[in-house]
């Protein structure tokens, strides 16, 4: 065992490089991601299924199809990231997101290929949900190791504004593409958004490259302390942390029901129209761009535990004040509630969760136990339109089991939070070590006597 104090040079802005990065990056991820939900909800039921009652709710299903595939992109992209850097996987997330959603702009229909076409655009969702298994979890846990010791939350945060402010770009490119008219919207206009993601898979690309790996992984890589199988290590020693972080992760269901289903009942049950409800969503999620860093300086000062607590116990509430509004079909309230439920109360735990999360686990596992535990409690969120639908049964009288579903949810991961450690004090090189574990003494001592307060002390080797 081996315990160093020295911390390896770095640019002074690396830490800003890797927060805009992970702002820009995810954005530009995650608006190939979503702008497959906004989709499926208004358009794809007509293009890549038979017509009949059952085209929604496989349409619904393709959206859950990716979350099927991002606890695999998690292992994977986990195992690459804790073995080889994360720098080099998020450069492959960004490819393969960018690539899979190019090529579904240039899918042909059900109309013209029959069934080849549904089969074709789910292995191209898959390959999406293979990608976002290893975006956010890797964007966060590299954000993460750059960050200011007193800062993690508030630099973290900007990975999550940036997934909002990417659904605010997808809901935008959708309000004049669903006011086409409707013999265009289908024939090509619904192209236009996935075609549009060569651009800004290019952009992210060049701005990713200028990242370095941080400073915590390369001294690991350095003293050849690199787990060879991360994910055994994973599963043997934190798998109790692992359960904790996936109930935790189930509220992110709040998402789906609100940017795929809602919008998707909105438009198709209660009549509100399409620019509309889009409009809904994009300014909610705006609001959310703005609450994320403001929530992570929260977090950074009283602590990860309250913020994401008080987040939860909001939308809660919210939920079913944000459905009740919209099954009445008053504008005005769904504007504010949808502010108030996606814009304060989901972002105040959502924009938490990218340091809170992989601060629970060590450096050598870190992307490894993020990534899987976040993909497989985002699988109910995948799902979660599906399961709305059948809730509902396209009766608008039937919204209270949906809300009800979301906040059950949202309360199993807040008392997964309750038994989760406290993280905010604890330093980068500390974080995931168990009280029990004789590194963290031995680091603990080396800490006591560092002289720089932000600077990256003791680096415990195995």
């Amino acid at each position: 065992m081996s315990v160093s104090t020295s911390a390896p040079a770095r640019p002074k802005n690396n830490a800003k490089i890797a927060a805009v990065s992970g702002f820009v990056g995810s954005a530009l991820e995650y608006y190939d991601f979503f702008i497959f939900g906004s989709a499926a909800a208004l358009i794809f039921g007509k293009l890549f299924f038979a017509s009949g009652p059952s085209s929604m709710l496989l349409s619904f299903a393709t959206v859950g199809v990716a979350y099927i595939a991002r606890p695999l992109g998690a292992v994977i992209c986990g195992h690459l990231g804790d073995k080889f850097g994360r720098k080099r996987v998020l450069l492959l997330t960004l490819i393969l997101m960018g690539s899979s959603t190019f090529l579904i702009g240039c899918l042909p229909t059900y109309g013209q290929i029959g069934m080849a076409a549904p089969i074709l655009i789910v292995a191209l969702r898959l390959l999406q949900g293979l990608s976002a298994g290893g975006e956010s979890p890797g964007s966060s846990s590299l954000t993460l190791e750059h960050a200011p010791e007193r800062k993690r939350a508030f630099y973290t945060s900007w990975t999550m504004s940036g997934i909002m402010f990417g659904i605010v770009l997808s809901t935008l490119v959708f309000i004049p593409v669903a006011s086409m008219p409707e013999d265009q919207l289908l024939a090509w206009g619904w192209r236009i958004p996935f075609l549009a993601s060569a651009v800004v898979t290019v952009i992210a690309f060049v701005l990713r490259r200028l990242l370095e790996e941080p400073p915590v992984f390369a001294e690991v890589k350095e003293h050849d302390a690199v787990v060879k199988v991360p994910l055994a290590t994973l599963f043997r020693y934190h798998w109790v942390t692992v359960i904790r972080v996936t109930a935790m992760s189930l509220f992110t269901i709040i998402n789906t029901i609100i940017n795929v289903f809602a919008l998707s009942y909105a438009t198709s049950v209660v009549g509100v129209e399409k620019g509309l409800m889009l409009t809904v969503i994009a300014v909610a999620n705006l609001a959310a761009v703005a609450m994320g860093p403001l929530a992570g300086m929260l977090a950074d000062r009283i602590g990860r535990k309250p913020v994401f607590l008080t987040g939860l116990v909001l939308q809660i509430g919210m939920i079913y004040v944000f459905f009740a509004a919209l099954s009445a079909g008053n504008v005005p309230l769904i504007f504010l509630t949808g502010i108030l439920l996606i814009g304060v109360a989901y972002s105040g735990s959502n924009a938490i969760y990218p340091a809170y999360f992989p601060e629970q686990f060590p450096v050598k596992v870190r992307y490894s136990g993020m990534a899987i535990s976040l993909m497989f409690g985002l699988l109910l969120a995948g799902f979660a339109p599906v399961i709305s639908e059948l809730l509902i049964g396209g009766d608008k009288a039937l919204w209270v089991p949906v809300a009800t579903f979301a906040a059950a949810a949202c309360a199993i991961s807040a008392i997964a939070a309750l038994t989760a450690p406290e993280t905010f004090k604890t330093p980068t090189a500390l974080l995931g070590l168990k009280k029990t574990d004789p590194r963290l003494h031995a680091a603990a001592s080396v800490a006591s006597r560092a002289t720089e307060p932000n600077d990256a002390i003791s680096r415990v080797q195995a």
